[in-house]
């Protein structure tokens, strides 16, 4: 077996595995994800064949994030995913690791030192596309220290490919404190990150942002920690569809839990 960092043109295959069980990635996902981290992204080979993969990508000098951990089903249970995590979170070099763990694998995540602090929901619900008075594109710079803020820790890299608006992919702003990112994926379309001070508010991001590409069928990943989530979840007559815990390896960031209603994304955060 050979572990090595993976090449920019290998990551649209580890999102098509990805895809293959399930998770739906945007259709814009793999530039945005590598330019957050060249270096982060990561395979096992078998005889030249990549089998398993994962990304532990460094948002900045105190925070990284794991995620894209999968292996090819014919190679599980042979160690190659256990490899290449081991490898992968070298590159950490010390920072805390974040990740959203299944359910299924949240026990082992725990014997590598993760804490479970919260569980993130997927929420699937057909929007009604509105264009909202108000709400269109706002300054990159702005954007990205709100999402600095709300998260606490900051990633430019990553934020400043992903509020930059692509084919599949649109950012838009109601106000300085107020953020959403809507990308189509291989079925419907994902929010987030979604900020704002209210569930009202966010229901208007959300109406916007599917206007904006004109998609009806949407997923939300809520935080739990966020009281007024349930709240966004009932105006969407959202259902829950899937969930994972938001686990840690070291001293969490000082996310402001209250604004943030929807996660950019389970692989990067």
């Amino acid at each position: 077996m050979t572990i090595r960092t993976a090449r920019a043109d290998e990551l649209p295959m580890i999102l098509d595995w990805a895809a293959a069980e399930g998770w739906n990635p945007g259709r814009d996902d793999a530039a945005a994800f590598m330019a957050a981290d060249p270096e982060g992204f990561f395979v096992n080979e078998v005889d030249g064949k990549p089998v398993a993969a994962i990304s532990v990508v460094n948002h900045c000098d105190a925070l990284a994030f794991l995620g894209l951990y999968l292996c090819l089903p014919d190679y599980r249970g042979q160690g190659h995913g256990w490899a290449v995590w081991q490898a992968a979170l070298e590159h950490a070099a010390g920072r805390t690791v974040g990740l959203d763990g299944v359910p299924a694998q949240q026990e082992n995540y725990a014997r590598s030192g993760f804490v479970k602090m919260g569980r993130t929901v997927r929420f699937a619900a057909e929007a009604m596309p509105r264009t909202q008075e108000g709400v269109g594109p706002g300054d990159p710079a702005a954007l990205e220290a709100l999402d600095e803020a709300v998260n606490g820790a900051a990633r430019p890299r990553f934020a400043t490919a992903w509020f930059s608006d692509t084919e599949h992919r649109r950012t838009l702003t109601a106000g300085p404190d107020t953020l959403v990112t809507i990308r189509r994926c291989g079925t419907g379309a994902k929010i987030g990150p979604l900020i704002a001070p209210d569930a009202a508010t966010a229901l208007r991001l959300v109406e916007a942002a599917a206007a904006s590409l004109g998609e009806t069928e949407i997923f939300v990943d809520i935080p739990d920690a966020n009281p007024a989530g349930a709240e966004l979840a009932a105006l969407l007559n959202a259902a829950p569809v899937f969930e994972t815990a938001r686990m840690y390896r070291g001293t969490p960031p000082a996310t402001d839990h209250a604004r943030l209603f929807g996660i950019a994304t389970m692989e990067l955060g």
